[in-house]
C-alpha cells in the first residue's frame, strides 16, 4: 500500500509540470468589458493580436460592456480558473467601483488573479476653443471667484475622469458643477457646441479635435507630461505637484488559476510589451507600455483602491 501511494505521489508531481507546459492548447478569450472602439477594446485587441502572432496562441479579444465595467469583470470572477478565460481590466472597475457599489458581485481582490499592465495613460482637461480658458489657471481662478457656477463635463458618473475632477477640487480649494455624460463621445459634442465649457476625457477622445484647433487643451492629469501631447502641461506643472491621475488596464485570471499558468502568461505579455511596434501602437492611444509582475500589480490595485476610496468619500461622491 505504501509502496501504491508512494508511485500516485510521484505520479501527480510529475502531471503538474507537464500540465503547466501544455498550456495553452486551447483558445484563450479575453473578456473587454467595454464597447468596441475605447481604449479598454484597443488595448485588450492589441494584446490578443500580438500573442497569436508571436507566440502563435490562439487569442480572441469578446466584448461584455455594461454597468461600468462591472458586467464583464463579474463573467470573468465566475469562469472557470484554468487560464482560458481572462479579462482585460482597469482602474474603473478594480480600484473605483468597489468603494462606489454598495453590493458589488465581485471582489477585484479575493476574485482574481493580477497577470500583469498592460498600459497606462493620463487624462486630459479640454476646454472649448471660443470660451474663456486658455490655461488650467484660467479656470481654477474663475472657479475661485464664483464657487459653483461652472460645468464640466465628464464621460460618465463614477469613472477615473469624474474622479480626477472631485480630486482637483479638493486639491485646488473650488467647485465644479458635474455634468455627466453616457460616454466620452456626447461630452465632446456638448463641449464643441458650447454646452458645457470643460470637460474631463481621455487623450484618444481628445486628440482629434484639439490637432483640428477645435478644443483647448488645459492640462495632461500625470506627473510627467504625456509623449501623445509634449506641450501640454501639466496639472502638477500648474501648481499641485501632488496631482497625479492616470488611467491602467491590466490582465487577470479568475482567482486559483494556477500560478505556473499565471507566469506563463504574464512572461509573454512582458515580452510583447517590449516590443516596438506594440510600445508605437499604444502611444498612439496616449499610452505607455507598462510590464510588471503579478505582484506589482496586485500593489497597484490596493494603492489606487486606498486612494480613491479617500477621493470618494471626501468628495461625498454618490452615485444617482
Amino acid at each position: 500500500m505504501l509502496r501504491a501511494l508512494m508511485f500516485s505521489a510521484c505520479a501527480l508531481a510529475a502531471c503538474a509540470p507537464a500540465a503547466a507546459q501544455q498550456y495553452p492548447n486551447q483558445p484563450i478569450r479575453v473578456i473587454v468589458p467595454f464597447t468596441p472602439g475605447g481604449g479598454t477594446d484597443f488595448l485588450s485587441r492589441t494584446v490578443a493580436a500580438k500573442l497569436s502572432d508571436s507566440v502563435k496562441w490562439n487569442v480572441v479579444a469578446e466584448n461584455r460592456p455594461g454597468a461600468g465595467g462591472t458586467i464583464g469583470i463579474t463573467t470573468a470572477a465566475r469562469a472557470k480558473p484554468d487560464g482560458y478565460e481572462i479579462v482585460m481590466g482597469q482602474v474603473d472597475n478594480l480600484a473605483v467601483a468597489p468603494s462606489l457599489y454598495a453590493k458589488l458581485a465581485y471582489d477585484p481582490v479575493k476574485d482574481f488573479e493580477p497577470i500583469g499592465i498592460v498600459g497606462e495613460a493620463p487624462l486630459v482637461v479640454v476646454a472649448n476653443k471660443n470660451g474663456p480658458y486658455k490655461s488650467l489657471k484660467d479656470l481654477i481662478a474663475a472657479a475661485k471667484k464664483a464657487p459653483g457656477t461652472i460645468n464640466y463635463g465628464s464621460p460618465g458618473a463614477g469613472t477615473i475622469t469624474h474622479l480626477a475632477a472631485e480630486l482637483l477640487q479638493l486639491q485646488a480649494g473650488i467647485k465644479l458643477v458635474h455634468v455627466p455624460y453616457k460616454g466620452s463621445g456626447p461630452a465632446m459634442a456638448d463641449l464643441l457646441g458650447g454646452q458645457v465649457p470643460v470637460i474631463f476625457t481621455s487623450i484618444p477622445s481628445a486628440a482629434p479635435q484639439i490637432k483640428a484647433g477645435s478644443a483647448v487643451p488645459l492640462a495632461v492629469t500625470s506627473l510627467k507630461r504625456s509623449p501623445a501631447m509634449p506641450d501640454v502641461p501639466t496639472v502638477a506643472e500648474s501648481g499641485y505637484p501632488d496631482f497625479d491621475v492616470r488611467v491602467w488596464y491590466g490582465l487577470l485570471a479568475p482567482a486559483n488559476t494556477p500560478k505556473p499558468i499565471i507566469q506563463t502568461l504574464n512572461t509573454e505579455l512582458n515580452k510583447i510589451l517590449a516590443l516596438k511596434d506594440v510600445q508605437d501602437a499604444l502611444a498612439a492611444q496616449g499610452a505607455t507600455a507598462m510590464p510588471t509582475t503579478p505582484a506589482q500589480f496586485s500593489q497597484t490595485i490596493a494603492a489606487d483602491y486606498k486612494k480613491w476610496r479617500g477621493v470618494i468619500q471626501s468628495a461625498n461622491v454618490k452615485l444617482e
